[in-house]
């Protein structure tokens, strides 16, 4: 392929597994970030791609970088840093975006800032577009899609255990705004409410969960005519999340994944007919790299629905993107239908 595919941010633990997939695709690879000796290091494996660093501060350098990309690939968090200069750069240069945030100030504060200026000039800017926000949303749109209205939707995320990058910790640090939920077709200040269990089945189990509001609440609401929307993770997984001894995930096979399983499951309500949607796989942060390229892959072959800022559900069509997904990145089960009493 001739088109370039710039990644910033590309030498972190979920920017290394996006650009393997590019490059073994055949995409010409423009590496980027803010420390020139990784980049460096990274090219060894990559021998004809670009490097050029960055920083996040330096405008002139950003669209240096970019200047000929097709796509701009942010996986530099924490995102309410870095989402407002690269994406003004992709502006300037006429370059689509895309980003991997699971925070929810960061997808608000690019749909506040960049909606019109995008729409008019026909700049696709993704935000949210990997395992936290994207997948979510991807489900949810696919399991409900021939419903005008939808009652509620649930979203239950199991983790076997939860071994965060650095990335992951430099988010939670900075990320101090209060989260979000949706109820009543409003977003509304998160209460904390009391655990329950799920049965996630093999190979994650029954798990205790409490409500966690990440981006998907953002992403999803800003496109389906949902009443409220609710989603709960693993106490386990924030449990290890929480301890700062957990040690960082540790590549387990040929993919570099680490042995982490995931199940996530949608449970939309419309009247008295509810539907569920499962996906199951392994890694939470290598699985980001299907979505992503999937995301770039139809981009430039034209599988677009608009233009402008957009979520993944709303910009394609949600169940033919995860009919497309390789099972061994991740399986999708069948859309499940029953009546409630």
């Amino acid at each position: 392929m001739k088109n370039t595919i710039a990644v910033y941010g590309a030498y972190g633990h979920t920017g290394k597994f996006i650009v393997a997939q590019l490059y073994k695709l055949g995409y010409k690879l423009m590496l980027s970030g803010r420390d020139h000796e990784k980049l460096t290091d990274l090219k060894k494996q990559y021998p004809n791609s670009e490097i050029k660093a960055a920083d996040i501060e330096d405008s002139e350098a950003l669209d240096n970088a970019f200047s000929d990309a097709k796509i701009i690939i942010n996986c530099a968090g924490p995102f309410l840093d870095t989402a407002t200069p690269v994406i003004q750069s992709a502006l300037r240069l006429g370059i689509h975006y895309i980003d991997l945030s699971a925070e929810q100030k960061s997808v608000l504060d690019i749909f506040e800032q960049f909606s019109e200026q995008a729409k008019n000039d026909k700049i696709i800017i993704i935000p949210a577009a990997a395992f936290y926000g994207g997948l979510g949303d991807l489900l949810s749109t696919a399991v409900t899609q021939d419903w005008n209205q939808i009652d509620e939707i649930n979203i239950y995320i199991g983790l076997d255990s939860w071994h965060p990058t650095k990335g992951t910790r430099l988010t939670g640090d900075r990320n101090h705004y209060k989260r979000l939920t949706f109820k009543d077709k409003k977003l509304l200040e998160f209460q904390s409410g009391p655990t329950t269990k799920w049965n996630f089945k093999n190979p994650i189990g029954t798990k205790e969960v409490v409500g966690l509001p990440l981006s998907e609440i953002i992403t999803i609401s800003r496109h389906l005519n949902v009443n409220s929307i609710n989603t709960y993770l693993s106490q386990n997984s924030l449990d290890d999340l929480r301890n700062e001894n957990t040690p960082e995930p540790k590549p387990t096979d040929e993919k570099n994944r680490s042995s982490q399983q995931f199940s996530v499951e949608v449970l939309a309500k419309n009247g008295k007919t509810e539907r569920t949607i499962t996906a199951q796989g392994q890694d939470i942060y290598a699985v980001t790299s299907p979505l992503v390229v999937e995301a770039v892959n139809r981009i430039l072959s034209g599988k677009i629905k608009n233009t402008g800022v957009t979520v993944m559900g709303e910009i394609f069509d949600a169940a033919d993107f995860l009919r497309s997904l390789d099972t061994d990145d991740i399986v999708i089960s069948d859309i499940e239908e029953s009546e409630l009493n």
